[in-house]
């Protein structure tokens, strides 16, 4: 599959916790870094997503931000 956005994360799913309407997925990528989206609860069943699944992780954003100091 080909997709414009450039920051594109390849890594496997580390943990899928399902709720009502969403899910929470972990991408363990190359660092080691873990990314945390929350997608639509449909979304993950569509793409059977499950621990250990290779997934790329592909951020789209005109903004992220956190900050604590």
């Amino acid at each position: 599959m080909k997709i414009s956005a450039r920051n594109q994360f390849k890594g496997s799913v580390e943990d899928v916790q399902k709720g009502v309407v969403t899910a929470t997925v972990k991408i363990r990528v190359d660092g080691p870094v873990t990314i945390t989206a929350i997608i639509s609860k449909e979304a993950v069943e569509d793409l059977k997503l499950q621990r250990g699944d290779k997934a790329a992780a592909v951020i789209k954003a005109t903004e992220v931000m956190v900050a604590k100091e």
